[in-house]
């Protein structure tokens, strides 16, 4: 499990009363616990969340064949096999991932030569030097997928910013380079420029994300990104002399303001602008129905406000020659009291019990015994 990003970002010193949130790791489920901890005395509150492996399940009948697994968790595989006489055709095996198994079933046909496709083709992860992704980082980067990038303070990229995975597994255009301000300024021949600045919140217009030379005078027009707004500055930047006029463009993250109000809940929040989140919490003796985790997007905060129920017991337990005090009608919900009396005998026991968080009864029910 991992603590979210947002906290490894920001802090290294919390406050009393502060909150952390957890959340489990690729291919992994939470089934237990509360994802949350407390700054209490110094000292952190004990994490109860537990996660376990995501399971996919049958990777579907193959028909005239079988399926010889790894396992069925996740990055296990499962490898089509046909039976004697029949020939495979699709993918020689599939993969256990976040969304499910990979591909589609294969069919096993009569003679033939085999007609396996290959494993799945991928792109090794990106990496620049000195060189920032702008979009999340993925485990698997699938042939179609594209990684945009941008160069750390005091350094300007040369080469295209944004690259896409291609049929062969290799990254198209090639990795641009992040070099010092100093020499990616120096001028080139006849005044020409270099690929222009990029800035962390705002992209260049398509048609300049791949090109990597301009001629003098050309101009460039920037925008600020998804989840972002200008806060101020000039949208163009123009080749002068070899070298990039300043790009003054401030773009700021777009706020979404309050998540919303939860009955018997609330909002746990990174932050209220683009990117961050908003975690429902219920009070103690209450479960959430519904999506637990809101995300601050670009047009505002996305799903829905969730409900914190009361958590139910069941059926109080009866107690022989003994009645409750008055009637209850069902749900019996948390905090629910329950009181008995006997009709004969005298009671033994907790004369009261109620209905606790975990939705069960606070206490055996007592007994009548003896007679008057």
């Amino acid at each position: 499990m991992q603590v979210r990003d947002k906290y490894l970002r920001q802090k290294n010193v919390f406050s009393e009363g502060a909150k952390v949130l957890y959340r489990c790791a690729e291919g992994y489920t939470r089934y237990k616990g509360i994802r949350s901890i407390m700054c209490e005395a110094g000292k952190w509150t004990m994490l109860s969340m537990k996660c376990e492996k995501k399971t996919c399940g049958s990777a579907g009948e193959l028909f005239n064949g079988h399926y010889d697994y790894t396992g069925a968790s996740f990055r296990d595989k499962a490898y089509a096999v046909c039976n004697e006489g029949f020939t495979l055709k699709g993918m020689e095996y599939r993969m256990c991932k976040e969304s499910g198994w990979s591909g589609e079933i294969p069919t096993c046909e009569v003679g033939g030569k085999p007609q396996v496709v290959p494993a799945e083709v991928t792109c090794p992860d990106p990496s620049v030097a000195n060189g920032v992704k702008l979009s999340e980082a993925d485990s698997v980067y699938r042939v179609g997928d594209s990684v945009t990038f941008t160069c750390s303070e005091g350094f300007l990229l040369t080469g295209a910013q944004q690259l896409t995975c291609g049929p062969d597994g290799q990254w198209q255009p090639q990795l641009p380079l992040c070099h010092s301000s100093d020499i990616t300024q120096s001028s080139k021949p006849d005044g020409r420029c270099r690929g222009p600045p990029y800035l962390p919140n705002a992209h260049l217009s398509d048609r300049y994300i791949t090109q990597t030379d301009f001629g003098p005078g050309e101009r460039v027009r920037y925008s600020c990104a998804l989840g972002y707004v200008r806060a101020g500055g000039a949208y163009y930047s123009t080749c002068v002399s070899g070298k990039w006029t300043p790009v003054t463009l401030r773009c700021e993250r777009k706020s979404c303001g309050s998540a919303g109000e939860i009955s018997y809940g609330d909002f746990i929040y990174t932050g209220v602008q683009f990117g961050d989140t908003a975690t429902g919490v219920c009070n103690e003796g209450y479960q959430l129905v519904g999506r637990d985790v809101r995300n601050c997007m670009a047009d505002g905060w996305d799903g829905r406000v969730p409900v914190c129920e009361a958590v139910q017991c069941a059926e109080p337990p009866t107690v022989v020659n003994g009645v409750t005090n008055g009637y209850l009608e069902p749900p019996y919900l948390y905090s629910t009291v329950i009181g008995y009396r006997c009709r004969v005998g005298k009671l033994i026991g907790a004369r009261e019990i109620y209905c606790t968080k975990d939705g069960t009864w606070s206490d055996s029910p007592p007994e009548c015994k003896g007679a008057w």
